[in-house]
């Protein structure tokens, strides 16, 4: 059963120097209690379909052009899409039904006001609980996702936390509502390993406890295989491959998913040099003819250059949109 559907998802945003396709036709699905990961290169479109699902584009320039949101919510269906983003509706359920981490705590959370203060404005504004209580649920959440002495940091300021602690107290504040669906935006990638191993095993821990769905984006395929159980790889604002984390894993079929992870090192396996990607992400104001990742593909032919390669099911549940796997 699903939770949230993406329907051919279009946000554009409209500057001096032109139309830029942030997301461009994405269509996906995250289940109930499902760990969904969205994995690609930085400008390939990740932040700007979580930022489309929180009704969180700025606006101008950004714009939702085309597609629907799908949310099954208790109340029924609403399409996301559809709702005034400053509205009533929207903000009762951005925060409270749908929740997001972001990726630097320091930048989310204001250094002028106490965590304490940050997680109870959350809970007050959508729940019917007095100042008291709305303190309680903080300290009990601080304490929920590991903090020691929660009575004493409830008190403290953003800049008196480490930077774990920070990302700790973020996801304290987002699950402070009990959301259904969690957006966790690279919410590892200012950590060092030891750290991000932590709120990777504490994200895990808490999904089960509180029964959420997550959408977790990175660009790190090795932390995807820690917390997800499907797969969606971007690259210019499109899906190109996506599937079960272990098919994707043992089976890349796309030229840039079969990029990514050789670009990982591995310490089962002597890769001896890794390989990177050749070139760069391709300037977002001008983006190739035909198959957005031709200019990089080591498999390119003469096909991808003049058409965009749709995506097909290669495998049960496995989708990619390669010229190699379709009959042309």
């Amino acid at each position: 059963m699903s939770l949230i559907d993406l329907k051919d998802l279009k946000t554009y945003f409209y500057t001096e120097d032109g139309v830029v396709q942030a997301v461009d036709g994405v269509t996906f699905s995250i289940n109930r209690q499902q760990t969904m990961g969205v994995v690609g290169e930085s400008g390939s479109g990740k932040s700007v379909t979580a930022l489309s699902v929180m009704g969180l584009v700025p606006m101008p320039p950004g714009k939702i052009v085309e597609g629907e949101i799908l949310f099954h919510r208790d109340g029924g269906t609403v399409d996301l899409t559809k709702l005034n983003p400053k509205g009533k509706e929207m903000r009762s359920i951005r925060g409270n039904e749908i929740a997001m981490i972001f990726q630097e705590p320091m930048t989310s959370l204001n250094p002028v006001f106490t965590i304490g203060n940050q997680i109870m404005e959350a809970i007050t504004l959508h729940q019917n609980v007095n100042k008291k209580k709305a303190r309680k649920i903080a300290i009990n959440m601080l304490e929920e996702v590991g903090i020691p002495l929660p009575e004493q940091r409830v008190d403290e300021y953003p800049h008196q936390l480490s930077g774990g602690m920070r990302q700790r107290a973020m996801i304290a504040m987002a699950l402070s509502c009990n959301p259904t669906m969690l957006i966790a935006d690279e919410p590892t990638t200012a950590l060092d390993v030891t750290i991000q191993a932590q709120i990777l095993e504490l994200m895990a821990d808490l999904q089960e406890e509180f029964d959420t769905s997550i959408m977790f984006i990175t660009h790190d395929l090795g932390v995807i295989a820690e917390i997800t159980n499907f797969v969606v790889v971007m690259y210019l604002g499109k899906i190109v491959e996506s599937g079960e984390v272990h098919e994707i894993y043992h089976n890349p079929t796309m030229p840039y998913t079969q990029g990514l992870m050789e670009s990982i090192p591995s310490l089962d396996v002597d890769k001896g040099r890794l390989q990177p990607i050749k070139g760069v992400v391709p300037d977002p104001y001008d983006v190739p003819e035909g198959c957005p990742f031709n200019n990089r593909c080591p498999h390119v032919m003469d096909v991808c250059k003049e058409e965009d390669p749709p995506l097909v099911e290669v495998a049960q549940g496995h989708k990619s949109a390669c010229w190699l796997h379709i009959d042309h």
